[in-house]
């Protein structure tokens, strides 16, 4: 089977990537601006997919039997896609996000049924826009659309958190390492999944080339669900700290972290502030070792080790350190006035 990646060196589709090179039914390719070294065996174009002239092409006299999209976030660049590979392709699977549902949902059990609306994020109304678009290339044309839909997934080389500056999680770290409080959105209680990208390629990888995923749409999610109380908790215990949790409301946090340039409104409001929990039954119907074979306890051991391994591959923030203590400070302040 011969499967296109455009991106295929990312946090996710590279644990698919790696998968599928190792199996002797696949021949995999990448589409992508090579910056990246790839599996060996794995073949690579070269291109910016942005560049659809060169694009064209590059890919004149191939044919594929599954594209799979990473990189597209954008109504412009799925059309780009469409016009591309309408031709060229047996299957289009594009990631859209898990963020596209409505939270919270009429039912606190989220299905591939439930509502997509985000008033709160436009990353998320603009996968919500690209799903649009391709479901109604599908519906009038037949254009062979599969929608896949993940969650919080992570790496060996990252750590999920909610809320974090913009150089990513390490400032957390450093906070909990040093003794620090660590801000946690809400009180703390609301459910989350995570899913290890290694998890997460299980599932994908059922719905390549399978004739019963083109025309719906999948969230892939691990079965582990955990309070963000014991998400920050499990990485304290990793780190061998004590963890010092401070929880604060998360309009509270978009209102003040807005002018800081940190975007709460999206990320927490939008999303990470309201208990998710996911009913995976159809990605398993497809793809039935779909489940959490990486639990969060284990999978952030994995990354933290790398992590404290490389440390000069990660920024500290100190802007963003600032911003706790004051924060912190702040509502400590606030509580001895009232």
């Amino acid at each position: 089977m011969k499967v296109l990646f455009i991106g295929g060196t990312g946090q996710i589709s590279s644990a698919i990537v790696q998968m599928l090179s190792k199996e002797q039914d696949y021949e995999v390719w990448l589409l992508n601006r090579g910056n990246r070294a790839v599996p060996k065996g794995v073949h690579q174009i070269v291109a910016d997919v942005n560049d659809e002239a060169k694009v064209a092409e590059a890919i004149k006299d191939l044919s594929f039997d599954t594209v799979c999209e990473f990189i597209g976030f954008t109504v412009e660049q799925v059309e780009r896609d469409y016009w591309l590979f309408k031709d060229r392709t047996k299957q289009y699977i594009y990631t859209s996000s898990a963020s596209a549902y409505h939270k919270p949902s009429a039912s606190y059990l989220i299905t591939e049924g439930t509502t997509l609306a985000n008033p709160r994020w436009q990353y998320s109304r603009d996968k919500i826009a690209c799903e649009e678009f391709l479901m109604k290339k599908y519906r009038e044309e037949g254009f062979p659309i599969t929608i896949v839909r993940p969650s919080h997934t992570y790496d060996e080389r990252h750590i999920p958190l909610g809320v974090h500056g913009r150089n990513g999680f390490f400032q957390v770290i450093r906070r909990m390492q040093e003794g620090k409080p660590v801000i946690i959105q809400g009180d703390g209680t609301s459910l989350w999944h995570l899913t290890f990208n290694e998890d997460f390629a299980i599932g994908y990888t059922g719905l390549i080339g399978n004739r019963h995923a083109i025309g719906e749409a999948f969230h892939i999610t691990g079965d582990e669900v955990l309070t963000w109380d014991q998400i920050y908790q499990t990485i304290a215990d990793a780190l061998d700290v004590k963890l010092k949790p401070y929880h604060v409301s998360s309009d509270f946090l978009a209102a003040v972290g807005d002018k800081y340039g940190f975007d709460f409104e999206g990320s927490l409001t939008g999303d990470k502030s309201v208990s998710v929990v996911f009913d995976n039954s159809k990605i398993k119907r497809l793809a039935p070792n779909m489940t959490t074979h990486v639990p969060f306890h284990i999978g952030v051991r994995k990354a933290l080790k790398y992590v404290l391994a490389h440390p000069k591959e990660y920024k500290e923030d100190p802007e963003f350190d600032a911003w706790c203590d004051r924060v912190i400070d702040s509502l400590e302040k606030a509580k001895e006035a009232i």
